[in-house]
Order: structure tokens, then C-alpha cells, then sequence
């Protein structure tokens, strides 16, 4: 593929090292930079035959497979939009929108011109995440209940981000959609989300956006999707998720502790990892960061999904479900209640099961709980299926 980079700042930046790495075959071809400077600068810094300050340039130039959207987010649409006009395959970052009404119409334009469009969701691509998934998918956790995602750093890198116009809101749109879609996936993606309760405040930055919030989503089957986000932890970006099933439980981190550990007093100060807040003392870097955060991987179901005719593991669709549960987010977050996930374009048939398969001890009880005391006793608890009481006994008695 001959890619397009829409954008040439961090995430940019990140992808095509990505792209460039271990011999990939498919390259970045040109850059487009608002800033024609920093496009020059890019250009020089990966190889790149063309660069430009003119969108439209670089989009409909007839060499391009592949566009990929790199800009802040209020620029997504415009982007995508004129990718769908000109026929182009386009890739987006997250979030796809800065509401789902954006989301909606930038689907709306993939799907009309026949395009193929992918959600550039890397959290969903990481080995750690994608093996966990598959032994969910495998039932090893029996139904899932209860899912929690948390990402918590410093606060992002660029000056748009705290704008609230142009990125759409502060962390809940900057790392709510990460933890969102990382809850679908556990949960099902066929299973509604029905509403939302969120808490947001900005307790530490001088912004009008928030820079810390916790929200529930509650899904058709009953299972809970739980999202902590934060732009005011310090220490470096903590990455960690946990799924609880009925028949087990899953705990991730994926990026503060992964194993690699180091003091310095500083000398040599190098870059660390994403989000490092100090390059002296105890540190914690990281040995492969784009392949840690899914980079690799990412583009590898992105690039097969286009050659194979098939959708990607992440789409423009998902995205818009993201958006969504967002948005009510945000308007939980200011109404303090629970408020409906508005979706005007649901696509799953998925008849949703909500009888509870209670577990039959005997013909008489329902099996509560089983263990083994201290002095090796096994004790049961049961609830009568008729009265209700509950007991127990001691197996053998």
C-alpha cells in the first residue's frame, strides 16, 4: 500500500515509525501538515517521495491506496469526508468523531462512496489484549459481568487536546473511547449499551474541559462496562484493564509495569516511554512502545482486511457506537443521573438473554457458594428454591 499520512505530529509521528519498521511492506508514500514546515520536516524524517500543505493534494493524488487521519479531532470529518469523495480507503484515529453526530455522518460518507474505512483503536490491538479477548471468545470466563478500564496520565501532549471546541471535550473523549470500546469488546459488541452514569470534574487544570472522570455503562444483558480516566495522575500513563466472569476473572496492565524496570541518577537522559514524567530515579520504560500499544498489529488487520475484502476488527461503526456512549456520558456527567446512550443507527439482532441460570445444589437448594474452611471442611451456602431461606451445611454432615 502507498499511504497517505494525513498530519505530522505525536500520533503521526508513532504510526509511521510503526509503518516503517522491521521491513513492513506497506509505506508511507506523503504527508499533509497544515503547517508546511513541520510537512518538510516529516518528509525529511521518514523518507517520503512528497509532502504538502494542500489536503486535496495529497488525498486525491492518483499513487495513494490509503489515507490515514492523523489531525485533531475536530478536523476528522473534513478529512474523511473528502477521502469518501475522492474514493480513497481511510483509515481514522480515535475517536472517530467529536460527537456521534460527526461520527454518524463521516459512516454515513464511507459507506455511500464504498470505501473502506477503518477505526484506529490500538488499545484494542495489543497481544495482551487480543489473547484475553480470544479466551473470552473461548468462554473461559463464562458470561462476562463486569468489565473496568482505566487510563490515567499527566495530560496529552498538544495544545489542542485542552481546547474543548476543537477535541470535542477533555479525557473522557481523550481516553473514555479507549476504555469504552476495550469494554465492548469483553462484553460483546452485539449487546446494546442502554445507559450511561458518569462523574467529571476538572480539579487540576485550568481548562473548561474535564480533566478526570469515572463513568458505568450498562449494557442489555445486565453487564457493567467501567471507565476511570484521568489527565491528573502523575507518574507516567498507567494502562490497565479487568474482565469478571462467572467462571473467571482477567487482570491487564499493559504499559506502567510491563517487566522493565531501571535507575539512573540521569545521566544520559534519554526519552523513556509515553507520558514519562521524569528521566532520574526509579523508571519504568519500555522495550517495544509501539508494539506494546498495539500499533503493529493495528495496521496489520487493517492493511489484511483491505486485500481480503473483509471489515477490520475495529470500524468507522464502532466508532460511532463509541461516540455515543460519550455523549451520554458527558450528559451524565452534568445532569448527575443516568442517562439513555442515544443510537439512532443499531445494527445488532442479538437476542439478549436476561433470565439468571441459577445453579441447582439439589432438588431442594440453589447452590450460593462452595469452599474449603481453613481446617480443610467443605462448606456449602444454599437458598431454598421455594421459601428462600438461606443456609448452609457442611458437605458430609
Amino acid at each position: 500500500m502507498n499511504i497517505a499520512m494525513l498530519g505530522s505530529g505525536f500520533i503521526a509521528r508513532f504510526y509511521a515509525t510503526t509503518l516503517h519498521a522491521q521491513r513492513r511492506k506497506d509505506r508511507i508514500h506523503s504527508v499533509y501538515s497544515r503547517n508546511l514546515t513541520h510537512a518538510k520536516t516529516f518528509a525529511a524524517d521518514f523518507g517520503l517521495e512528497r509532502y504538502s500543505s494542500t489536503m486535496d493534494e495529497i488525498i486525491q493524488d492518483p499513487e495513494v491506496d490509503a489515507v490515514i487521519v492523523a489531525l485533531p479531532n475536530h478536523l476528522h470529518e473534513d478529512a474523511v469526508l473528502a477521502c469518501a469523495a475522492a474514493g480513497k480507503a481511510v483509515l481514522c484515529t480515535k475517536p472517530l468523531g467529536r460527537n456521534a453526530a460527526e461520527a454518524k455522518r463521516m459512516l454515513e460518507a464511507v459507506e455511500t462512496a464504498g470505501v473502506f474505512a477503518g477505526y484506529l483503536e490500538d488499545l484494542c490491538y495489543t497481544s495482551k489484549f487480543l489473547k484475553s479477548l480470544a479466551s473470552v471468545n473461548a468462554g473461559s470466563l463464562g458470561n462476562i459481568l463486569w468489565t473496568k478500564s482505566r487510563e490515567a496520565h499527566p495530560g496529552p501532549h498538544s495544545d489542542w487536546f485542552w481546547d474543548k471546541e476543537q477535541s470535542g471535550g477533555g479525557a473522557i473523549i481523550d481516553l473514555g473511547c479507549h476504555c469504552v470500546e476495550i469494554g465492548r469488546n469483553f462484553i460483546g459488541k452485539a449487546i446494546r449499551p442502554v445507559e450511561v452514569m458518569c462523574w467529571a470534574d476538572t480539579q487540576v487544570h485550568p481548562i473548561d474541559a474535564e480533566d478526570h472522570a469515572i463513568g458505568l455503562v450498562r449494557y442489555e444483558n445486565g453487564a457493567i462496562g467501567q471507565f476511570e480516566v484521568s489527565w491528573t495522575f502523575r507518574g507516567g500513563m498507567d494502562l490497565r484493564d479487568e474482565v469478571m466472569g462467572t467462571e473467571g476473572t482477567i487482570w491487564l496492565n499493559s504499559f506502567l509495569r510491563t517487566g522493565f524496570e531501571m535507575f539512573t541518577t540521569g545521566k544520559g537522559a534519554n526519552y523513556v516511554a509515553e507520558k514519562a514524567e521524569s528521566d532520574a530515579g526509579w523508571l519504568f520504560p519500555v522495550g517495544d512502545e509501539a508494539h506494546e500499544l498495539g500499533y503493529p498489529q493495528m495496521f496489520s488487520d487493517m492493511f489484511d482486511a483491505m486485500e481480503q475484502g473483509r471489515e477490520p476488527q475495529e470500524t468507522f461503526y464502532d466508532g460511532y457506537v463509541v461516540n455515543a456512549i460519550l455523549d451520554a456520558a458527558f450528559l451524565s456527567a452534568k445532569t448527575k443521573k443516568w442517562e439513555t446512550v442515544q443510537l439512532e443507527d443499531w445494527r445488532s439482532a442479538a437476542t439478549v438473554a436476561v433470565d439468571k441460570d441459577w445453579v441447582s445444589y439439589n432438588e431442594t437448594y440453589y447452590l450460593i457458594k462452595k469452599e474449603i474452611l481453613p481446617n480443610g471442611v467443605e462448606k456449602v451456602i444454599l437458598k431454598d428454591k421455594v421459601t428462600g431461606e438461606i443456609r448452609q451445611e457442611t458437605v458430609g454432615d
